[in-house]
């Protein structure tokens, strides 16, 4: 133990492990007698250690073994000395401490920084200078890359002239950057494909733009660059542009060209060439060259748009047998696409449903729905075109191509063509042959029985043979309940009964079947005006408003409907908006017309009035009105043209021309007046009010006619008189009667009544008009108040709001031609 000693705590254990001493200079390497013989040996071992100079021992400190004994530490240069052994004891490594962070100087104050974090951040790195050559060029390439995305962008959402601009500039930038290049000495390292991208969208944007000189130019300098591969393609599009300007010839010289330079790896770009070219061809008129192409696209490789065109080509020589070939071609073309049942769920595995309604609407199937769709419209289509052509009548070939259809992967069409095929008789006004067909379908399948009950009860109810119509709706209802037009027949028959609540109730369920079913909600408005629920009927057609933004009949009902809730500012927004989209209607603007009327505006019902007049020159209610209205402003002679109109509408109403005559007589002209009246009176010898104005105007003149006419006159009166006295006779007659053999007295009030309101709902005459000829003076003893009433209606509750012709358009809107029959689309 004797050698044993105890560490103290303020000796350093590494104290002089950083100590250098500046003897061991790397230059004295050289002269290291035992360094080179180290270098020099193969095993590389250093010799025994030994101090050949002076001063190269550590120094006197001795060192403590990892066994607590102190030792020695000697090397000849001062290196520190590794793996050796010295004395029987093992040395401790010495290994370079400092770049661990352990200093001699740790006890004394400093802090652990093994990574230099004292010293301060690292400085910034050194920044790009811009103004060389090279980062001008990476710059300019970045720019053209995004204005030519820029641009492609603007295309996509419409903006054309901002994708041309674009366009244009990225060609600039492009240019810049070759000078650039030029310039700094690199043209060689030019990058072609991005000259190629820039010219190509700047040819693109020139033909969006209609500007098809300038495109083509840029085309032509794509295609006669031989540095640009493949850039014969674009003759396509240079084909494109030349039928764009239907210059024909070309477009089909550019096309072959371009077929010339596409390899046949390409098949499907060289057969949509093809038909483009055959499609040029039909344009021309040169349908054999048509048909070449077409066949060699339904021999190579089948589709819908060329089986199509092939079958018009035929159809427009006249050859029946080809069109019947090519009809079979046709239905026989693989459209590839999966069966309708794989996204019907088969199991109860959770997972493979959710996949299937997860693919159940996605693009694919959307993609395979509308391909299905198209092949079956250009299938009816051909079908309907080529049923008159292929054999003696239509009806027979329409027979032939159902019985293909039968046999073809199109056996759901069959039927439909059938319909089509009723549908022809229509048009053909044979509506016997239509219903027989339509009845062949009554022990089909139940949605095609509906389909074709559902035409018969529309076709009977226009017939006006309401029971059928009820019979056929109800045999739709049966085959199919959630058939929405079979319920609208059925709530039209229903309506026609008088039963709205329950009509209301069908039109109801058709939109809960479908809530886009536009006639179902605008019958339950018509419905719900009847019955005087005037909120619900709003509410109706404020949501067929918004489903069918600019339909004139929806919003014409609304302002019928304002009305009537007595919100004329409301009904007058309506009927501008009917008129912004339809500004001739003539009933619309006498409607605006007579509510502005109404609000006692008679500047503006004036123009509305003389607009529809404008546009609907034979509507009484409007002549009437504005000869009215020159007649309270005093212009006598514009009254005139119109009461002339309403002659030559009505030339045996007397009213009409008696008014002309009495207009000449208040302007003045009293001559034109007596010609007038006695025209008048050659025409209708036995009107006493003619006779009283010709005895006036002749006592007035001084004529010698008086006494003929006054004679005459006499002899009128007297018989009116008579004819009176046995009417009134005949009816007291009557009346005593009926009281003697009938107890119920009130039943021959009501008959009385009766007949005494019929005898007045003839009189369509205003009470301005109607007072004229029972005075000596009408116009002057007429009030304003007088002039501006219209016809009475004394029947039903709604005589204190006058009717007009719109009036009464809208109360009869429940005829045939408001309700929404649904004939299925054809």
């Amino acid at each position: 133990m004797e050698n044993v000693h105890l560490a103290v705590e303020d000796d350093d254990l590494y104290s002089g492990f950083n100590d250098y001493n500046h003897t061991f200079d790397a230059e004295e390497l050289d002269n290291d007698v035992g360094f080179q013989q180290a270098v020099r040996t193969s095993h590389g071992r250093r010799p025994p250690m030994t101090a050949k100079f002076p001063g190269t021992a550590m120094g006197s400190r001795p060192l403590v073994s990892s066994i607590g004994t102190r030792v020695p530490m000697a090397s000849s240069l001062g290196r520190v000395l590794t793996g050796a052994v010295q004395d029987g004891a093992a040395a401790r490594p010495m290994t370079a401490i400092r770049a661990a962070g352990f200093t001699s100087s740790l006890t004394r104050g400093s802090s652990f920084d093994p990574l230099g974090q004292s010293r301060g951040p690292a400085p910034p790195l050194e920044a790009k200078n811009e103004d060389l050559p090279e980062e001008k060029i990476k710059l300019l390439e970045r720019r053209v890359n995004e204005l030519i995305e820029e641009s492609c962008m603007a295309q996509s959402i419409g903006s054309l002239q901002l994708a041309l601009e674009k366009a244009k500039e990225a060609t600039r930038k492009e240019r810049a950057l070759v000078r650039q290049r030029e310039q700094s000495g690199t043209g060689d390292h030019n990058n072609l494909d991005l000259t190629y991208s820039v010219l190509l969208n700047l040819a693109n944007q020139y033909a969006n733009n209609d500007m098809c000189t300038e495109a083509l130019n840029t085309y032509q300098y794509l295609v006669k660059n031989k540095m640009f591969s493949n850039a014969g393609r674009l003759k396509v599009n240079m084909a494109n542009i030349y039928v764009k300007q239907k210059n024909y010839p070309k477009a089909i010289k550019f096309y072959r060209m371009a077929l010339d330079q596409i390899s046949n790896a390409h098949k499907e770009v060289r057969i949509k060439i093809m038909e483009n070219i055959g499609v040029v061809f039909v344009r021309l008129g040169q349908y054999s060259d048509a048909i070449t192409s077409f066949q060699h696209i339904m021999s190579e490789c089948p589709n819908i748009k060329a089986g199509y065109n092939l079958i018009l080509c035929y159809f427009a020589i006249g050859d029946r047998d080809r069109m019947k070939t090519a009809f079979q071609k046709l239905i026989s073309v693989p459209l590839n696409i999966d069966d309708e049942d794989k996204y019907i769920p088969h199991s109860d595995d959770p997972t493979s449903n959710m996949v299937i309604e997860a693919i159940k609407n996605d693009r694919l199937h959307q993609m395979e729905r509308s391909l299905k769709a198209l092949a079956e419209k250009y299938i009816m289509t051909a079908a309907k075109l080529i049923a008159p052509a292929i054999e003696s009548s239509f009806a027979v070939g329409f027979d032939w191509c159902v019985e293909m259809v039968k046999n073809s992967q199109y056996v759901e069409l069959a039927n439909d063509l059938e319909i089509n095929k009723a549908i022809t008789y229509l048009r053909q006004k044979d509506f016997n042959k239509a219903v027989e067909t339509l009845k062949t379908f009554e022990k089909k399948d139940s949605r095609v029985k509906s389909a074709a009950a559902t035409n018969l009860s529309c076709l009977y109810f226009l017939e006006r043979d309401y029971v059928q119509a009820d019979r056929y709706a109800e045999l739709a209802m049966t085959a199919d309940r959630y058939n929405p037009a079979a319920l609208i027949n059925k709530g039209n028959t229903v309506c026609k009964q008088q039963d709205f609540e329950k009509a209301a109730e069908f039109y109801k369920e058709a939109l809960r079947n479908d809530s886009s079913c536009t006639e179902a909600l605008y019958n339950l408005g018509l419905t719900y005006k009847r019955l005087q629920r005037l909120d619900e009927a709003l509410d109706c057609f404020h949501k067929l408003h918004a489903i069918l933004r600019n339909c004139p009949q929806v919003m014409f009902q609304l302002a019928a409907l304002y009305e009537l809730v007595e919100e004329r500012p409301q009904a007058m927004e309506w009927l501008l908006q009917v008129i912004s989209v339809v500004p001739t209607d003539a009933k619309a603007l006498a409607k605006l017309g007579e509510l502005h009327d109404m609000e006692g505006d008679k500047t503006q019902a004036y123009h509305y009035y003389y607009e529809s007049y404008r546009y609907f020159p034979s509507n009484i209610d409007v002549i009437e009105w504005l000869a009215a209205y020159h007649i309270e402003t005093h212009f006598f002679e514009k009254a005139i043209q119109y009461f002339e109109r309403a002659t030559l509408i009505q030339p045996t109403e007397v009213k009409w021309q008696l008014m002309v005559a009495s207009c000449f007589r208040k302007s003045g002209n009293y001559q034109k007046s007596l010609d007038m009246y006695k025209r008048i009176h050659s025409k209708f010898p036995e009107n006493v009010e003619c006779l009283r104005f010709l005895v006036r105007l002749c006592t007035d003149m001084g004529l010698a006619d008086v006494q003929e006419f006054a004679s005459k006159l006499k002899k009128l009166e007297k018989m009116r008189e008579l004819r009176e006295q046995r009417v009134k006779s005949g009816h007291e007659g009557s009346a005593k009667s009926r009281r003697e053999g009938s107890a119920g007295s009130s039943e021959e009030v009501k008959t009385d009544s009766g007949h005494s309101s019929g005898s007045t709902r003839g009189e369509r005459l205003s009470s301005r008009l109607r007072s004229l000829p029972t005075n000596n003076d009408p116009y002057e003893a007429s009030s304003p108040k007088e002039l501006d009433a219209s016809y009475v209606d004394p029947l039903g509750p709604q005589v204190e709001r006058p009717k007009t012709g719109a009036k009464k358009r809208l109360e009869d809107d429940f005829g045939d031609e408001e309700l929404g029959d649904d004939l299925l689309p054809e």
